[in-house]
C-alpha cells in the first residue's frame, strides 16, 4: 500500500508539474523541493501515510535509488550540449574539479569538526561526501526557458559539466575519507581510486562509442524506431551503470563518459532527439525520490544534533563554495555576477545521500551524527537553492545589465 501511495502522489505531482512546465521555472520552487515538502506532508511526523523508517535508520534504498538517478541525470548532461560546446569549457571545468572540489571538502570537514566536535575521520565523511555539486538539483538551475533567457550559456555548460562529473569524481575523496575512518589503508584507497576511476572511463567511453555507432547502424538500414531511440540513451546508462557495478569502477562517471562519447560519435540529430526525453525522464523521476527522502527524514536526530546542525547546514552553504569561486574567479574567467551566481548555486542533493549511504555501507557502522548532518545540509540545500534559483537568475541578469550601463557610460 505504502508503494501504491508513492506512486499515486508522484503521478498527481507530475501532472502538475507537467501541466505548469515553464511556468513553474519562473516560480520560487523547484520539482525536488515539491516532492521533499510532500513526503513531509506524508510522513511520520505530519499525517503518518508513508512508513519510511528514517534516513539514519535505513539509508539501503536511497543508495539505490540515487545510483538509477543520477544515472539519467549525468547522461542528460552529457548531452545536453554539442561536443565541441562541452570540450571549449574544459578549462574552467578542470580548475572547479581539481582545486574546487577538494576545497569544498576540506572546507565542509573543518566547519564539521568545529561546530559538530566530530573526530577527523566523521569530519572527512562528511566534507567528502558534501562536497559534489548536485546534478539533480543544478539541472533545475541550468535548464528550461528561463534560465535559457537569463543565463549565458557559458555559465550553464560549467556548471553542467562540473555537476555531471564532479558527481562521479568525488569518488576518490570519499575512498580517502573511508580510510581516514575506518580499516581501508592510504595505499588501498589509492589503488581503488585509480581502477575506479580509470576502470569506468575505459568503460564508458567504450559503450558510449559502441552504442552511438549501433544506432547510426540502425538508422542507416532503417532498423531503428522513432520511440526506441528516443529511450536510447536511457537505456544505455542503465547497461554502463549495470557493468560497472559488476567489475566494481565508478559507475556514475562512466554513465558521463558513456554520454560524452555517445554525443561525440553519433550524429547531431541523434542528440537533439535524445536530450528532451533524458531532462523529462530526470525532472520526473526526482518526484517520488525526493517524496521518500522527505518521509524519511530523520527528525530526532537532528533534534540531538541541538544549535550545531542548522548552523552547520547555513555555514556549508555559505562558505563551502562561494568564497572559493570568488577567490579564483579570474583563472576561472568570470566576472563578479558569474561568480557570486556560479558559486551560490553548487547544490547538494543526490549525490550527497548517494555518497553518505556508501560510506555507511562500507564502514559496516558509521557515527549517526554523519548521517544527520548530512541529510540536514541535504534538505537545506533542496528548500534554500530551490527558493531561489529563479530571483537568483532575474538578480544575475540585473547585475549584469548594471555592469554593461557602467561600462557604455
Amino acid at each position: 500500500m505504502m508503494i501504491d501511495l508513492l506512486l499515486v502522489v508522484a503521478g498527481l505531482l507530475g501532472i502538475g508539474i507537467a501541466a505548469l512546465s515553464t511556468r513553474l521555472r519562473r516560480l520560487p520552487i523547484s520539482e525536488p523541493l515539491v516532492g521533499l515538502l510532500a513526503g513531509i506532508a506524508l510522513g511520520p511526523e505530519l499525517l503518518d501515510l508513508l512508513e519510511v523508517a528514517p534516513l539514519t535508520e535505513d539509508h539501503t534504498w536511497v543508495h539505490t535509488a540515487a545510483r538509477l538517478l543520477l544515472a539519467v541525470s549525468v547522461m542528460a548532461i552529457a548531452l545536453r550540449f554539442p561536443f565541441g560546446e562541452a570540450r571549449s569549457r574544459l578549462r574552467p571545468v578542470l580548475l572547479l574539479l581539481a582545486v574546487v572540489m577538494p576545497a569544498m571538502a576540506l572546507i565542509t570537514a573543518g566547519l564539521s569538526a568545529a561546530l559538530l566536535g566530530v573526530g577527523v575521520g566523521a569530519a572527512a565523511l562528511l566534507g567528502a561526501a558534501l562536497c559534489p555539486t548536485d546534478p539533480v538539483l543544478a539541472s533545475n538551475v541550468v535548464t528550461g526557458t528561463p534560465a535559457e533567457e537569463d543565463l549565458p550559456a557559458r555559465d550553464r555548460q560549467i556548471l553542467s559539466l562540473e555537476s555531471g562529473a564532479n558527481d562521479g569524481l568525488a569518488l576518490p575523496l570519499v575512498l580517502v575519507a573511508v580510510a581516514v575512518a575506518g580499516p581501508l589503508s592510504g595505499t588501498d584507497a589509492v589503488l581503488e581510486s585509480l581502477w575506479a576511476v580509470l576502470g569506468a572511463i575505459a568503460v564508458g567511453a567504450a559503450l558510449g562509442w559502441l552504442g552511438a555507432r549501433a544506432l547510426r547502424y540502425g538508422e542507416h538500414h532503417g532498423a531503428t524506431d522513432p520511440g526506441p531511440q528516443a529511450l536510447f540513451t536511457v537505456v544505455l546508462a542503465f547497461a554502463v551503470l549495470g557493468l560497472s557495478g559488476l567489475i566494481h569502477v565508478d559507475g556514475i562517471l562512466a554513465v558521463f563518459v558513456g554520454g560524452l562519447a555517445f554525443n561525440l560519435v553519433a550524429t547531431g540529430s541523434d542528440r537533439t532527439t535524445d536530450v528532451p526525453i533524458d531532462e523529462a525522464i530526470n525532472r520526473f523521476l526526482v518526484v517520488p525520490l525526493f517524496i521518500g527522502i522527505g518521509a524519511a527524514l530523520p527528525w530526532s536526530a537532528w533534534a540531538e544534533l541541538g544549535w550545531q546542525g542548522p548552523a552547520l547546514a547555513v555555514a556549508v552553504l555559505l562558505l563551502r563554495r562561494l568564497p572559493v569561486l570568488l577567490l579564483l574567479r579570474r583563472p576561472l574567467g568570470l566576472g563578479v555576477p558569474d561568480a557570486v551566481h556560479l558559486g551560490w548555486f553548487g547544490p547538494i542533493g543526490v549525490s550527497a545521500l548517494f555518497y553518505l549511504a556508501m560510506e555507511a555501507e562500507r564502514l559496516g557502522s558509521i557515527d549517526p551524527v554523519v548521517l544527520a548532518a548530512g541529510t540536514m545540509v541535504v534538505a537545506a540545500s533542496t528548500l534554500v537553492h530551490g527558493v531561489t534559483a529563479s530571483p537568483g537568475r532575474v538578480l544575475y541578469r540585473r547585475a549584469v545589465e548594471r555592469q554593461e550601463a557602467g561600462d557604455r557610460s
